[in-house]
């Protein structure tokens, strides 16, 4: 069982840059891929970035590429995305996710745990 609890998220400018946490509960952190999703009001929830257990491999969505960075520290048991040159585009409610796989994947029903989520609004 894992539990998440996001935070960092808040009201900013376009251009912007907000740091997202993640944190886990739990001894099995590091044995979970982990993904960050987005859903804004009226459409679909849709993958952001994800990291793999070790780390060592990240993916981004093209809407993110070159702007975010998913990071993890496996000792501090949380999870990381970093966005610069915030776009009011990117205004979404944020989750982190947590997937049983050793390698993320941008499919939402692959992941076994979910945190509360936390609110990005960027203003233009």
């Amino acid at each position: 069982q894992v539990q998440l609890v996001e935070s960092g998220g808040g009201l900013v400018q376009a251009g912007g840059s907000l740091r997202l946490s993640c944190a886990a509960s739990g001894r099995t952190f590091s044995r979970y891929a982990m993904g960050w999703f987005r859903q804004a009001p009226g459409k679909e929830r849709e993958f952001v970035a994800g990291i793999s257990v070790s780390g060592a491999r990240t993916y981004y969505a093209d809407s993110v590429k070159g702007r975010f960075t998913i990071s993890r520290n496996n000792a501090k048991n949380t999870v990381y995305l970093q966005m610069n040159s915030l776009k009011p585009e990117d205004t979404a409610v944020y989750n982190c996710a947590a997937t049983s796989h050793s390698f993320a994947t941008t499919g939402w029903d692959e992941y076994n745990y979910w945190g509360q989520g936390t609110q990005v609004t960027v203003s233009s």
